[in-house]
């Protein structure tokens, strides 16, 4: 049970993102089991303050909900398809773009997605909440898309179809289903596809949106690290004059376990964690520390 674990940890601690976001989905799923199911009627009844709710009263009051609501899932078939579809839509992203840009995407879609929802139902006069990741990984599937429309996908049972097929299929299903099932839900996903278009057309143009998040996350990261920086400042400017000798170790052997970690983060970017030998991932939980 404890090797299990420990995998799980590794996992999530030197996987990428998405694993990441899997990992926080679930474990909100989870959450909302035990908080927000009734066992007795055998459904979800998500607060106010965890659910997007369309009355502006409520979501004026509760504007984390923009962000919240992209985390939980309305059931077990929700959110298993929903993080099947996140899996497939963010390696295809990243095949292109990177880690810090697929998290910007997911947030900033998410936000964007969850005010069109809001807004929508205001002009239709209808009152409704919303939770699931939905139009996020909609943004994400329809960026890159955007990006390589053409790129070749191998279907089950179907063969090898363009990407842009997939993607087209997905949001005429959204349009033809936008008023009659789950209306709000089927807004967001729409402004989640804009949005991942939009995203890519502006990064074409030298524009990167995700910018905002990676530089709110660096500025909590910097302002919660200085205390760990700063006893090797002290130690740094103790060093009256170094030798060569000691220094030139040093680095060389930062350099060699540097190199190893890189490696190491390599092959799992290209085949995954459980290909890692208990070494190595011995050896990762090492550095870590």
């Amino acid at each position: 049970m404890s090797s299990i674990i420990d995998d799980l940890k590794g996992q999530y601690k030197f996987g990428g993102i998405t694993q990441k976001l899997i990992y926080w989905n679930v474990a909100c799923f989870l959450v909302s089991l035990l908080f927000f199911y009734q066992f007795k009627v055998g459904a979800f009844d998500f607060p106010n303050w965890v659910a997007l709710s369309s009355e502006p009263s409520v979501f004026l009051m509760k504007p984390w909900t923009l962000l919240t609501y992209a985390f939980f899932h309305d059931g077990f078939g929700h959110i298993f398809f929903n993080m099947i579809v996140l899996n497939f839509s963010s390696q295809l992203f990243l095949t292109f773009f990177s880690q810090k840009q697929l998290l910007g995407l997911y947030i900033l879609s998410s936000i964007f997605a969850g005010l069109a929802f809001v807004s929508g139902f205001y002009f239709l006069n209808l009152s409704s909440n919303i939770v699931g990741a939905s139009a996020a990984i909609m943004a994400i599937l329809v960026a890159a898309t955007t990006y390589s429309p053409l790129m070749n996908i191998r279907l089950l049972l179907i063969g090898n179809v363009k990407l842009w097929h997939i993607t087209l299929v997905i949001l005429v299903i959204d349009l033809m289903q936008i008023l009659t099932d789950n209306p709000g839900g089927h807004i967001a996903h729409l402004a989640g596809a804009f949005f991942g278009f939009a995203f890519i057309k502006l990064l074409e143009n030298g524009t990167d949106l995700s910018k905002i998040v990676s530089s709110i996350i660096d500025f909590f990261v910097n302002l919660f690290g200085k205390s760990k920086s700063t006893p090797f400042k002290k130690v740094h400017k103790n060093y009256k004059k170094p030798a060569e000798k000691p220094t030139v170790s040093r680095i060389i052997t930062k350099d060699k376990t540097q190199q190893q970690i890189d490696e190491i983060l390599n092959k799992i970017s290209r085949s995954g964690y459980d290909c890692l030998t208990k070494e190595e991932k011995e050896f990762l939980f090492k550095a870590g520390k």
